[in-house]
């Protein structure tokens, strides 16, 4: 099933000179999502101008406590993500294995995290026609967990590929696609959470 973690030594296949991780297909769909938030960044910032005060004081009344938990949420389970993709390229399948069930894990509670900021703010009256800032990080910020939520899906997919052999040290670019796919959420991410958690 994992004959690559069976080896006691076993060997990485060299990387191709000038390679993209992944595949063609995931690098458009990354494309695409980065020209969606890059158009809901622009509407951020001409709503801004237009509605200095309401930007001024809006990151005031959210929860720092929560944006900051999910900014260590996306990172952690990025780097774990990463050390799968690695340890799968040096053909240790099982470790990579532990890997993605820990990207996936801390993932995982990322939704969680984003329920219980929401039913936070929608116990203190922060609701989507509090004003045109809040109207807009509610736009923001569940248009970043739908996408966080389909890699969440793909965590998964691969996840039941890798157990049973799906990939190996010579292929394995579903592995990277998903990475580069989680790695592009994380930076729509960490931008996200100065423009609404810490900039006033």
């Amino acid at each position: 099933m994992v004959e690559a973690a069976l080896d006691p030594a076993p060997t990485a296949a060299l990387p191709r000179e000038g390679r993209i991780p992944g595949n063609r297909g995931i690098w458009v769909g990354i494309t695409c999502v980065f020209v969606e938030f890059a158009m809901m960044f622009t509407i951020y910032f001409i709503a801004r101008a237009h509605h200095p005060e309401a930007f001024h004081e809006g990151p005031g009344r959210l929860s720092s406590a929560a944006g900051t938990v999910i900014t260590l949420l996306m990172v952690t389970s990025s780097y774990f993500i990463a050390c799968s993709v690695k340890s799968i390229g040096l053909g240790r399948s099982r470790s990579a294995v532990r890997w993605l069930v820990a990207g996936l894990l801390v993932a995982l509670l990322y939704p969680l995290v984003k329920y219980l900021e929401v039913s936070w703010n929608l116990g203190n009256g922060i609701e989507g026609d509090s004003g045109i800032f809040f109207t807009t990080y509610y736009y923001l910020t569940l248009n970043h967990l739908v996408h966080a939520s389909w890699g969440i899906l793909g965590m998964l997919f691969v996840l039941v590929r890798l157990v049973f052999g799906g990939y190996s040290a010579e292929e394995h670019s579903g592995m990277e696609a998903l990475a580069s796919y989680w790695h592009a959420t994380d930076i729509i991410w960490l931008v996200i959470f100065p423009l609404f958690y810490v900039l006033a």
